[in-house]
Formats: structure tokens, sequence, C-alpha cells
């Protein structure tokens, strides 16, 4: 569809949602696949001043219930194939008040091509939508500034899910940084593969449109769809999580000829490991570009580009740069500071909590001071990830503070031990957790998935990581699996898998 006929969409979703009683400062949550009709529904609810609640299309009945009760929103629209777990999960509140009203979003708008204008009275309200022929009106624009706009539930990786506030100042000013940084413009086409209910993608739903770039919406990712729509429609530029670049780079229909219109492959939600990122190169005919961010900072914090001190150092360091966590991006305030509140040296080894502050990180949690309290602290937040920087400032996440393993008074950071599984021909994917030790209180444990066709077995792993690692970070044990846990998001889910190792004792309940 073109822009004109997305424009006259959005107006007659403002026109619907306004008739079922949403004005400015209601919720309006969605659980849906990538579709259309969620960007329809991103512009729709932030034009009237409304909060837009993504839902993960992986939360289960009670998990849907759970975000209803929290923010209670006046609708909840859910694609057919959700519709029965959503019935489920109202059917199971027991809330005061009026329970939100369930709308299937087959209801809201016809399908694209067909006139999309309110047949109710609401046609004559100020911005309704114009008939045919008519110039457009205005978005109605009752929010905006420092009010809400978006309310994202976190994946409950490290606790329970709590509602992330952003508002309208948080992602109009993360789109126009992203703009900057990545140099998009109408040229580009962006294709929204990772889901939409989470902001590894989401952001672009705002900076692409702004500078009228084209989008490209793939309803599921997977690897022979994903190929055939990057040639068929000429993606540019995508942000993949490091789960799907794997899937990309090992798929038997690999096809690097059907990549050559994209200039930036982008990823984030996990560190990435340089031999993946070889891998990537390899297959991509265009520069990688680490992400770092979280939900609460809209989202990236960093970005591996290169600056131009990085563009005048051998080829092999560019690489190693483009697969460190990166350096701030605009507007950014980010420090790497230890136990007592000081930055840590700049010197590529010494680890501290990543902090932040500026325009783009959320107010703070929904209905939760108490959490807010404890995420900012002297102004900044706190993200809870650790880190390194070298010289030219550039960030390499470790671990997250509760993902760090203690074994024998020794401290092991999972990602590099995963780097070095990573290394081994043979792995396609790998995990590395804690897990209760009666000698050392925590040993190192490796969850390992194999290429396709591939053989290796634990010893060999061990014994292969024996060869780069400090005996202490070794794993004492390496388990072989068909695939690994995710979160919505894509990200390995690392809580559930050391849930079972932990039942009873501290580590794995948070």
């Amino acid at each position: 569809m073109t822009y004109r006929e997305f424009h006259r969409r959005v107006l007659s979703l403002c026109v619907r949602f306004r008739d079922e009683g949403v004005s400015k400062g209601a919720g309006v949550a969605l659980i849906h696949h990538n579709c259309h009709v969620v960007l329809e529904a991103y512009f729709a609810t932030a034009a009237l001043g409304a909060v837009f609640v993504p839902i993960n299309t992986l939360y289960s009945a009670r998990e849907i219930g759970a975000v209803l009760a929290d923010c209670d929103p006046r609708l909840l629209i859910a694609a057919r194939s959700f519709l029965e777990r959503s019935r489920s999960a109202l059917g199971a509140l027991s809330t005061p008040g009026d329970p939100p009203r369930l709308l299937s979003s087959e209801t809201l708008l016809p399908p694209p091509g067909v006139p999309a204008y309110p047949a109710t009275d609401a046609c004559a309200a100020p911005h309704s939508m114009p008939h045919s022929g008519e110039s457009l009106h205005p978005l109605p624009l009752e929010g905006g500034g420092d009010d809400p706009v978006q309310l994202y539930y976190t994946s409950g990786t490290t606790g329970a899910p709590k509602g992330v506030i952003l508002t309208h100042n948080n992602v109009a000013t993360h789109a126009l940084a992203a703009i900057a940084e990545l140099g998009l413009s109408e040229k580009d086409v962006w294709l929204h593969a990772a889901p939409l209910f989470h902001l590894a993608d989401a952001w672009a739903t705002w900076a692409i449109t702004w500078v009228g770039g084209r989008h490209v919406v793939l309803p599921r990712f997977e690897t022979s769809a994903a190929f055939d729509t990057i040639a068929r429609e000429g993606v540019t530029i995508t942000n993949l999580v490091p789960t799907m670049l794997t899937r990309l780079v090992h798929a038997p229909e690999a096809d690097a000829g059907k990549l050559q219109s994209m200039r930036l492959i982008l990823s984030g939600g996990a560190p990435m490991a340089l031999e993946l990122l070889k891998r990537i190169e390899a297959l991509f005919p265009c520069p990688y570009v680490q992400t770092y961010g979280l939900t609460e900072t809209s989202p990236y914090l960093t970005l591996s580009l290169p600056k131009q001190s990085i563009e005048r150092l051998p080829a092999e360091t560019q690489q190693a740069y483009r697969a460190k966590t990166g350096r701030p991006m605009l507007g950014v305030e980010l420090r790497v500071i230890d136990a007592n509140g000081r930055d840590v040296p700049r010197d590529g080894s010494s680890v501290g909590e990543v902090v932040v502050r500026g325009p783009t990180v959320t107010p703070g949690y929904f209905k939760q001071p108490e959490a807010t309290a404890a995420a900012f602290r002297d102004g900044f937040f706190h993200t809870g990830d650790l880190a390194h920087v070298e010289p030219e400032g550039y960030l390499t996440i470790v671990d997250r503070i509760k993902d760090v393993i203690n074994t024998g008074g020794e401290q092991v950071y999972s990602t590099e031990v995963e780097n070095a599984l990573y290394a081994h021909p043979a792995v396609e994917e790998a995990a590395v957790i804690a897990v209760p030790d009666d000698e050392w209180g925590e040993a190192v444990k490796a969850i390992v998935v194999l290429c396709s066709a591939a053989e290796a077995h634990e010893a060999e792993l061990i014994d292969f990581c024996s060869n780069r690692l400090g005996s202490f970070k070794v794993p004492s044990s390496i388990e072989l699996r068909n695939h690994l846990p995710r979160t919505g998001s894509g990200k390995i889910d690392k809580k559930a898998l050391r849930t079972p190792f932990w039942q009873g004792h501290r580590k794995g309940v948070h």
C-alpha cells in the first residue's frame, strides 16, 4: 500500500478506537503476528494519545491475563489465531471494573486495497476519514511530549515481567538518532522479520516512516522466506536477533546472490561471537553492525559502527571492532562503573556495570515505584549488564550480573565461554549457565546445538575449550540438544535452561 492509503487506514482506525471509548491515556493491547495491522495500531494509538501495549505472541493465557490485569487496557485486539487464548485470559481476570473489550483484528479494517472508510456517525467528527478525492486531514495528535505512548512488558528472563513505559519523546528521539547514525533515507527498504511486539524491530516503525522508506513485513521468520523476500523486495537493511542470523548462515538454502540489495545488516539482543560474525560477513555483501540496548532505552544504546580512527585500521582489526557491542549512540550518556560508582579504566579488561542516561531512557516502570527507584541511582539507569571498555570507547558486554558464574571463588563470564564454543566448526548455538556443585558452589555447564549433519562429542568440545580458556572457565559438562528455549524476542532463554538444575536452590529462582 502507499503512504496515502496507510494514512487513510490509520485515520479510520482512530475513528474506530474512539467509537470503542479509547481516549487519551487509555490502553490498547494487541497480540498479533507481524502484519500491517500492527503498524497501523502503533500509529493510531499514538495519534489518539492512547498507550499501545504489544503482547508477546508466545505468552500463555495466564501471562496475557497478568499483563491485562496490570495495565487494564480499554481494548484487546487479537489475530484470529490468538482469539481462544485471549478469551481464556479474559475469562480468568478477577480485577474490579469492566474487562477489556476483545476485538478480532479482522473486524477493524478491510484488507489492503479495499477503501477503509468508516461507516459510522463518527465520520462527521472533526478528524474523521475524508471521502475519496478529498484532501487528507491531519492525524488527531492528542498526545505527545512526555506522555506515555507505549507500554512494553519485559520478557521476564531475570524476574517477573514489568511494564516499561516509553514516551513520545523517547521513541521520537531514538528514531531521529537512528536516522542519523544509520543514514536512513527514502531509498531504504526495511524488513520487519523480528517480532514487532519487541523493540528489536519496532523502533524502525517510526524511523523508516519518518524518512519515507518502505516497510516489508514478514509474518513469521523462516530462512527460505527471508532469503526470497530480501531478493524480491530489494531489502536494504534489517535488524535480526542472533538466532535468526545463525539460522540464515547455516541454512541449506543460504544464497548470497539473494542478498545483493543489502547495505547494512544489524543484530542485537545478545553478544556476537567473532566466529559467527565472520560467517555472517562471508554470506552478506554488506557491513555488519552490532547493536546493544534494552526495552528501557527505546532500545539502542550502542552501535558497532566504525569511527574514522577505526576505519584506518587493518581489515581484520575492523572486523573485531564490529563484533564488539559498540560505541554509544547519539544522545546517550553511557558509563561503565565499579561497585563504588567509579568509572572502570578503559583497558579492555576491567569489568563494571553499564549505566546510562539520556532522552531515550524510560521514565520508569508502570505502577512499580520501588522497581523504578532501584533501577535509577544518581540520575543513571542501571542496566544490570556487565562490560569492559577499550581505549577507543567501544564496549563489550560480558554478561548479565545475575548470569555471572561463581566457581570456587573465581568469576566466569558466560559469553567468553560461549565465544570459545562458537569457534568450533560443528557448533551452531551455545548457552553457558551455572549449575550447583557441592565442591565449588557453582560449576560451568554448556548446552550446545550442533550444525546440521555435524558431529562432536562432549569430551571433544571440552578439550577444544581447554585449549582456549583458563582451566576454571572450561565447562565441567556439555549437554547436546536439538534446540534451545527462546524468549519471545528470539533470545536464548537462560532462565528456562537454568531453572531445572536449581530446583530448591537460590541461584535459579528470580
